[in-house]
């Protein structure tokens, strides 16, 4: 099964030997902010409801999780 743009950008993230995990966290934490982003404009246009970006922040999330990334948001955004 071939994988995602992001899987692969997810991939180089956890495999740079030039990061640190702090490093590697924060751009982690980074393209979620992304992702979430464009969710959130997604849900307010015409987008097609499955465009894939919530196996984008799977993707993201599980990647974070398995780095040891505290989970927790802060911010009015959260639930």
């Amino acid at each position: 099964m071939p994988i995602t743009a992001m899987e692969k950008t997810v991939q180089d993230i956890l495999f740079d030997n030039h990061l640190r995990k702090s490093g590697k966290i924060e751009r982690l934490r980074e393209l979620r902010s992304e992702a979430r982003a464009i969710q959130r404009a997604g849900s307010e246009s015409s987008m097609s409801a499955d465009d894939g970006l919530q196996d984008d922040l799977r993707v993201i999330e599980k990647a974070l999780h398995d780095l040891g990334a505290d989970m927790h948001e802060k911010g009015a955004a959260t639930l």
